[in-house]
C-alpha cells in the first residue's frame, strides 16, 4: 500500500515533479511529462513514449541518449490525454519526426492517435508503433490485439539506438515494429496492487495460488493456479513463450525477468538462473539478458518475463549504449544541457457573442455539468470497485478527475462578461476533461461533450430539436471514436438505448422532461443487462468470464449521470420561474 502522499489525486504529477527533481541531469518538466535536458542533435528522429503513472522505471525514467527522448506522463494506470502528447512530442521534436510508441491499451491509443493527427497537421511527421508483447492477452492469430506489458523496454531501447545512431523516421519504425513482432511477455501476480489513497488492493490472489496472465495496471490475471516451487514457475514461463515464438525466430534471445513491484530483487536472481538453464537446455544463446525492476504496476507482487528474439540487426541496437535515469548500458560522453523554450504565448482569440438564449443555455450546461460531478463524486468509490473486477480499478477517479475539470472550465467560461453559448461552455468543458482525466474515458467524453456543444452551436432560439441533434452528435462522436458497438460491454451499451428512447420519445410529442426521464430509464435497463454480456473492447476483454455476472462500469456512470440530468431537469421544470426562463432559452 502507498503510504507518502498528501493529496492522493495529486499523487502522480507530484511524484513526477519529484523525479525530475532528482534526475535534473536528465530530463526536464514539460507540460504533460518530461523530455531530455540535454542537446539532442538536430535532424534527430525523436522516440516519444508514455502512458499512466505508476509503472517506474517505465515511462519517464527511459528518457536519455540512446532512447526516448520524451515521455508524456498520465495519471496513476490512465493514459496521458492527446494535448499533453502532443506537448511533449512538440517539445521532443528535433526535426527528424516523432515516432510515438506505448502500449496497445484503448485510452492510449485513442489519446496518442489524436495527438499524432494534431501533429502531423503541422507538418511534423508522426507515426506510431503499438507494443503487443503479452501472450496471455490474445492468441498468436490476433496479435494485433495483444496489449503490451514488460515487452516495452526492448522496443523502446533498440528504437531509441536506432534514433540515436542517424537512422531516418522511416528506418527506426521499421526497427520498432520488428522487435515488437519478435518480442513476447507473460507475467503472474501474486497479490495485487493498491492506488494511492485506497484502502484495498485492485484484487487479492486466493491463498496459496498465483493469478497467470495479470496486466501492468493492475489488471488480475486470466486464471488463478496453485502456487508453484521456483523450478516449476520458470517452466511455465519459459514453455509458454517458447510456444509462441516468431515463424523466424533464431537462436539468441535477449531475456528479461522484471519485478512488478514487491517481488525482492534475490528472488528475481534466483528465478533468472533457472530460465537461463531452460533457455539453454532449448538450444538458445541468451544475450544481454535485463533482470531487476522495469516496468512495474506499483506494489504489486508479481513478475514476468520477456524474451525478444534477436537477429543481427536488432542484436547491434540492443547492445548499443543508453544513458537515463533508470537503464544505462556502455558509455556516452556527457551532453550539455539545453535551453528549452518556454509555452509561447497563447494569441487572443475572437470569441463570438452569445445570444442572450445562448448564454442562458451556456449557464445551463454549467449547472448540468454540476450535477454530473456530483453524482460521480457519490458514486467514485462503486465505479472503481466495478471497474477492478476486469479491469484496473481507475474508473471512478478518472471520471472524478475529468468532470471537476469540466465543471471548472465549463464555470469559468459561463462567467465572462456578457456569458457564453453552449458551444463555448461545452468545448472548454470537454477539453479540459480530456486533459485532466486521460485514459478511454476521457478520451470518449471530452470528445462527446465537445461534440454536443458544437451541435447546439450559438443560436437565436433553441427547441426539442436541438436537443435531439445534441444527444445525437454526443452518441456519433463515442461509437466513432470508440469503435464499439452494441453488445460489446461498453458505455455504448446504455448511450445507444439512451439516444432511441430520447430521440423517440421528442419526435412523439414529449416534453424535453418526459424524453429525459424515459432515456435515463432505458439506459439504466441497458448498464443492468451488459451484466450478461462479456467484454469485447479494452482492458477487461481477456477478463471476459471474471466480468460475466457484472455490469460494465462505463455503462453503469453513464445511466447514474442519466438519471441525475433527468432529475435535475424535472426539478427545473418544477419551479414556475426556472421553466420560464428555460422556455424563453
Amino acid at each position: 500500500m502507498t503510504q507518502i502522499f498528501d493529496n492522493p489525486a495529486d499523487f502522480a504529477d507530484e511524484a513526477l515533479d519529484g523525479f525530475v527533481a532528482a534526475n535534473r541531469g536528465y530530463v526536464a518538466r514539460v507540460d504533460g511529462g518530461v523530455v531530455r535536458s540535454t542537446e539532442v542533435p538536430a535532424g534527430q528522429v525523436a522516440l516519444v513514449v508514455g502512458g499512466g503513472s505508476g509503472h517506474y522505471p517505465a515511462f519517464a525514467g527511459l528518457v536519455g541518449p540512446g532512447l526516448a527522448a520524451g515521455s508524456a506522463c498520465g495519471n496513476m494506470f490512465a493514459s496521458p490525454a492527446a494535448g499533453q502528447v502532443y506537448r511533449v512530442a512538440k517539445a521532443a521534436s528535433a526535426g527528424g519526426g516523432v515516432l510515438l510508441s506505448y502500449g496497445n491499451y484503448a485510452g492510449d491509443v485513442l489519446h496518442f492517435g489524436q495527438a499524432q493527427l494534431r501533429l502531423n497537421a503541422e507538418g511534423i511527421e508522426t507515426r506510431t508503433v503499438l507494443v503487443t508483447d503479452d501472450i496471455a492477452s490474445a492468441p498468436l492469430d490476433q496479435i494485433e490485439k495483444r496489449r503490451g506489458i514488460a515487452g516495452d523496454l526492448t522496443v523502446f531501447k533498440i528504437a531509441g539506438a536506432a534514433a540515436e545512431a542517424g537512422l531516418d523516421l522511416d528506418g527506426v519504425e521499421r526497427l520498432a515494429i520488428r522487435t515488437n513482432y519478435r518480442t513476447r511477455s507473460l507475467g503472474v501476480a501474486f497479490d495485487g496492487c493498491t492506488l494511492p489513497g485506497a484502502d484495498a488492493p485492485l484484487f487479492t490472489v486466493p491463498e496459496g495460488h498465483m493469478s497467470l496472465g495479470l496486466g501492468i495496471h493492475g489488471e488480475p490475471g486470466i486464471s488463478d493456479h496453485p502456487m508453484p516451487t521456483a523450478s516449476e514457475l520458470a517452466e511455465l514461463l519459459v514453455s509458454r513463450l517458447l510456444a509462441d515464438k516468431p515463424h523466424d525466430a533464431g537462436s539468441r534471445v535477449v531475456a528479461i525477468v522484471n519485478g512488478l513491484g514487491t517481488v525482492k530483487y534475490d528472488e528475481l536472481f534466483l528465478l533468472f538462473g533457472k530460465i537461463e538453464k531452460l533457455l539453454i537446455a532449448a538450444g538458445l544463446t541468451v544475450v544481454e539478458p535485463e533482470c531487476g525492476e522495469l516496468v512495474t504496476s506499483l506494489d504489486m507482487s508479481g513478475l514476468s518475463l520477456t524474451l525478444l528474439w534477436l537477429d543481427e540487426e536488432l542484436e547491434h541496437y540492443w547492445a548499443a549504449p543508453a544513458d537515463t535515469p533508470a537503464f544505462r548500458k556502455g558509455s556516452l560522453a556527457p551532453r550539455p544541457r539545453r535551453e528549452l523554450a518556454g509555452p509561447e504565448a497563447a494569441e487572443t482569440a475572437d470569441v463570438e457573442r452569445p445570444t442572450p438564449a445562448a448564454a442562458e443555455l451556456g449557464r445551463q450546461a454549467a449547472a448540468v455539468l454540476r450535477q454530473v460531478r456530483d453524482v460521480v463524486v457519490e458514486h467514485e468509490d462503486e465505479l472503481g470497485k466495478l471497474d477492478a473486477i476486469a479491469g484496473d480499478g481507475d474508473h471512478g477517479i478518472g471520471m472524478r478527475r475529468g468532470v471537476e475539470a469540466a465543471v471548472t472550465a465549463a464555470e469559468q467560461t459561463a462567467a465572462n462578461d456578457g456569458g457564453a453559448s453552449p458551444a463555448s461552455v461545452l468545448t472548454a468543458a470537454g477539453e479540459a476533461w480530456s486533459e485532466r482525466a486521460g485514459g478511454t474515458s476521457g478520451a470518449l467524453w471530452g470528445s462527446a461533450i465537445i461534440a454536443a456543444g458544437l451541435a447546439l452551436g450559438n443560436r437565436v432560439s433553441y427547441s426539442g430539436e436541438d436537443a435531439a441533434d445534441a444527444v445525437t452528435a454526443f452518441a456519433e462522436a463515442i461509437t466513432e471514436l470508440g469503435k464499439a458497438d452494441r453488445g460489446d460491454k461498453t458505455m455504448v451499451d446504455a448511450l445507444l438505448p439512451f439516444r432511441d428512447a430520447f430521440c423517440t420519445a421528442l419526435g412523439g410529442g414529449a416534453s424535453a422532461g418526459d424524453a429525459l426521464a424515459a432515456a435515463a430509464a432505458a439506459a439504466r435497463a441497458a448498464a443492468d443487462a451488459t451484466a450478461d454480456l462479456r467484454p469485447l473492447k479494452g482492458r477487461a476483454r481477456p477478463l471476459a468470464e471474471k466480468s460475466l455476472g457484472h455490469p460494465d462500469p462505463g455503462a453503469v456512470s453513464f445511466a447514474l449521470i442519466a438519471a441525475q440530468i433527468s432529475a435535475h431537469t424535472e426539478g427545473r421544470l418544477a419551479n414556475p420561474e426556472l421553466a420560464k426562463q428555460g422556455a424563453q432559452a
